[in-house]
């Protein structure tokens, strides 16, 4: 038995926050119904068509759900939301801010429906203030959680290569989601959470947040260099290939000194003995690292620092991590079917084979609605009735 085989959420999602955090669920075993609009379908579906015609993003956060093609604006379309409720474990939604209102479905509403819901709001920047009517997206969000101000050059700020708030929203709405069932199991009552992009993306920039506030300045943006600890980051070796190390203590630095540099007086030299003396010198530091690495190549510097115990890594890009020798020794490799053929996918981290999650297709818009409607017990003349008129 999966976890969350039971368990059943129904999800007015889009883009990447809801849909992530759903997959996780549907993982678990949940039972996942995605709503979809009529026709076009989540938007994310037609962002790319790089995996054999479908989106990377679509494929990468929709496997194992149901799809149901529902007009939430119609009055019939609201009354088959409204059964779907009756029996389900969540609601989930990331819909333009007061959508949900609009539509009639505000959180006092779904309670009325069936007081033991889940309800999970993922927003821009919460239900109140000042901002709760401000539209959001992931690299607008990484301006306001002062992220970009923190990535990048000394000249030029840097968003995440990947959508960094969503997935933290995603992620605190997933383990919010669980708690909430856990709690549930107790008082037998339902929930509201309440995940704004801004706040989880906030969590994660508690290091330089205490930093700037308690301390006299902001970090600087460092590149792919530490902005606190030094040496910490890219460093040349022969060839022009790229080493990355991390020294982490004074024990590690007077050893990198001894058996790497070769040049124990380094290790004592008064412009370097402590940390924040490396990074207040890191320019002329570098100089003195590189003319020793520069010699050497990068498989040699990395057989070197592994010897040492010095933590280090090569620079990869996407194809080679997708070849990476640890992940296909581990066997995190799964089959994942889609309607446009068989496609690779990454384990869940928690799940140590196939036989822990559950893994079923990514679904077609709307491949699931007659299903899912002859459930609620409608026969075949009513929903052709529906499609016809462009409910579902």
């Amino acid at each position: 038995m999966l976890p969350l085989e039971g368990i059943k959420v129904i999800s007015l999602e889009q883009a990447v926050a809801a849909p992530f955090a759903s997959r996780q669920l549907a993982d678990l075993g949940a039972r996942v119904i995605k709503v979809e609009r009529p026709e076009t379908g989540d938007f994310a579906r037609n962002y790319d068509q790089t995996v054999n015609g479908m989106s990377s993003h679509f494929v990468w956060i929709n496997r194992s759900k149901e799809s149901l093609t529902l007009n939430m604006k119609a009055d019939s379309g609201k009354s088959i939301f409204k059964d779907l409720l009756k029996d389900a474990d969540v609601v989930l939604q990331n819909l333009a801010p007061g959508a949900m209102n609009r539509l009639g479905f505000s959180n006092e509403e779904l309670h009325n429906i069936n007081d033991k819901l889940i309800i999970c709001n993922i927003s821009g920047y919460g239900s109140n203030g000042s901002y709760v009517n401000k539209k959001a997206y992931d690299l607008l969000i990484q301006c306001e959680a002062g992220f970009l101000s923190i990535t990048g050059t000394e000249e030029t700020p840097s968003k995440a290569g990947i959508s960094v708030a969503d997935i933290a929203a995603g992620m605190y709405a997933y383990s919010g989601i669980l708690s909430s069932i856990i709690k549930r199991a107790r008082t037998g009552k339902g929930e509201v959470l309440d995940i704004s992009m801004l706040e989880a993306l906030g969590e994660w920039m508690g290091f330089p947040m205490y930093y700037s506030l308690y301390g006299d300045k902001e970090p600087k943006r460092t590149g792919s260099h530490h902005a606190t600890i030094y040496p910490y980051g890219p460093f040349q070796t022969a060839g022009e290939d790229t080493i990355f190390f991390a020294i982490q203590n004074e024990r590690e630095w007077v050893n990198f000194c001894e058996n790497i540099l070769h040049n124990p007086d380094l290790a004592v030299d008064s412009r370097y003995c402590n940390n924040s003396k490396r990074v207040e010198n890191k320019e002329s530091l570098q100089r003195e690292i590189e003319d020793v690495l520069s010699t050497k190549s990068l498989h040699e510097v990395m057989n070197e620092l592994e010897e040492n115990k010095i933590a280090n890594a090569q620079l990869k890009n996407i194809k080679q991590f997708a070849n990476h020798t640890q992940l296909r020794e581990r066997k995190r490799w799964i089959d994942v079917e889609t309607p446009v053929g068989r496609i690779k996918s990454l384990l869940p981290p928690a799940a140590n084979s196939k036989e822990d999650i559950k893994v079923s297709p990514i679904p077609e818009i709307g491949e699931h609605t007659n299903q899912i409607l002859t459930e609620l017990g409608m026969d075949q003349d009513t929903i052709k009735q529906l499609k016809d008129s462009q409910v579902i």
